[in-house]
């Protein structure tokens, strides 16, 4: 799966964000610095979202496997 960023230029430096995964949203004053911001936003995205599931489950008897997305 591939995610489409955006990057935006301003006079301070840069705004991004993933257009498929809302709240991942940086800046940067390099171009540089916005991708690995906007990296590390969407790893800590994936990781608080899956802390929340298995919260919201509470211990329940689940099936949990890979979901692998087409080209």
């Amino acid at each position: 799966m591939t995610l489409t960023a955006v990057y935006k230029k301003f006079p301070e430096g840069y705004a991004a964000f993933v257009e498929e995964l809302p709240g991942a949203n940086t800046q940067g004053a390099t171009l540089e610095e916005a991708r690995a911001n906007l990296v590390e936003a969407v790893v800590l995205i994936l990781e608080a979202n899956r802390k929340l599931s298995e919260e919201s489950l509470g211990g329940e008897d689940v099936i949990r496997e890979n979901l692998e997305l087409p080209a």
